[in-house]
């Protein structure tokens, strides 16, 4: 096995070649039943042919090839030292980040150094600025302890402010977590060393996707950010510019239709959560429990048409419970409509049940056909 390692050491490092090349050369060997080391001790002129290599591409192999020695002292090196080397085939690797990057962006091999079995667990990333406000601070510890209590492992990067809190609160709170690098596994000497506690108990998994020994760099850090939010089933959002890594990683969620809950922001502060939820992502409090956000345009407050919908749908889960008058709906959710809108969009909706009186009280037409009339 430690020799196969070599070989798929110099695939995920062979420059310049996409990750998508990379993994579709790894399913074909898998259709034919062959491995990582017949591609490479194959006739290289036949490349072209059986895998769709360029020409370049073709000479980049080759050149991976030569460096098989140093990838095998290297591979030796790693395992005496304790660290973990998981091809995308292993079935140690996370199904979860192959899931949500898919062929085109899962990484072929995988570095790390802790409990494997982290790797399984439900997780959630906390994500946000590494300037992150106090209010964001202290929200990033409430979803941290929130998802310690239900056992769900907290996936962040190594990086001031959010980062670093939400791997902070994971200790703090005696949950699991996952440190993606954006360095090699073996540079991340002082962590080894401030974290060697958790990492030996099997609370903090060390993870990385780069060559073991290049050291930390800015190009590092963006690429290590989908790595992050691909670990994660859920992603918590606590502070976002409109850029950098955290906003490009959010929007390109919400295309993929990940989900993704953003903190809502106070009248003053100055951020891009709001725009992340009027682009799909769902508003959450401090305490990171659902709620609505309202966009302010010109001397008026709106909502948008996500965020419509999303109080429409809390009416009617509301009334799927018990039968209410529109006040009582209105302070209930404490959503930003009128009494009287409530009670105009209920009388136009054919899944309500309108019970007259005074005052006006409507359910959902389930409770009748289940015999569940009961008044509150």
């Amino acid at each position: 096995m430690n020799k196969e390692l070599s070989y798929w050491l110099a695939l995920a490092h062979t420059p310049k070649v996409k990750t998508k090349k990379k993994n579709e050369i790894i399913v074909r060997l898998f259709e034919q039943g062959n491995t990582i080391i017949d591609f490479f001790h194959s006739d290289f002129s036949s490349w072209n042919v059986k895998y769709g290599l360029t020409p370049n591409e073709v000479e980049l192999f080759k050149s991976a090839y030569q460096e098989l020695p140093n990838y095998a002292f290297l591979v030796e090196d790693l395992l005496e030292q304790g660290y973990n080397i998981l091809p995308i085939t292993s079935q140690d690797y996370s199904p979860i980040l192959k899931k949500n990057l898919g062929r085109s962006y899962a990484p072929p091999l995988l570095y790390t150094k802790g409990n494997l079995q982290i790797l399984k667990e439900k997780s959630v990333a906390i994500v946000g600025s590494r300037k992150a406000n106090n209010i964001s601070l202290e929200f990033t510890d409430n979803i941290a302890q929130n998802a310690s209590k239900d056992y769900k492992v907290i996936v962040s990067g190594f990086a001031k402010g959010v980062d670093k809190q939400a791997l902070d609160s994971a200790i703090k709170y005696k949950g699991q977590s996952i440190i993606v690098l954006p360095q090699g596994i073996t540079t991340f000497k002082t962590g080894y060393k401030k974290y060697y506690k958790e990492i030996i108990e099997g609370d903090v998994l060390v993870l990385s996707t780069f060559y073991p020994k290049a050291p930390w760099s800015v190009q590092f850090a963006m690429a290590r950010n989908p790595i992050i939010y691909g670990l994660a089933s859920e992603i918590y959002v606590a502070e976002s510019s409109e850029k950098g890594g955290t906003w490009s990683g959010v929007i390109d969620g919400i295309r993929k239709g990940r989900d993704i809950y953003v903190r809502k922001p106070t009248n003053r502060e100055k951020n891009a959560n709001g725009i992340l939820i009027s682009k799909g992502a769902k508003a959450v409090d401090q305490k990171g429990f659902p709620t609505i956000y309202e966009i302010s345009s010109g001397n008026s407050s709106i909502l948008s048409e996500s965020e419509l919908s999303g109080v429409e749908y809390n009416i009617i889960e509301l009334l799927k419970q018990g039968t209410f008058d529109s006040k009582f709906i209105v302070e209930k959710l404490n959503i930003n409509w009128s009494a009287r809108k409530v009670t105009s969009f209920l009388k136009k909706n054919s899944e309500i049940e309108i019970i007259k009186g005074k005052p006006m009280k409507f359910t959902h037409k389930s409770r009748i056909s289940d015999g569940q009339t009961t008044l509150f």
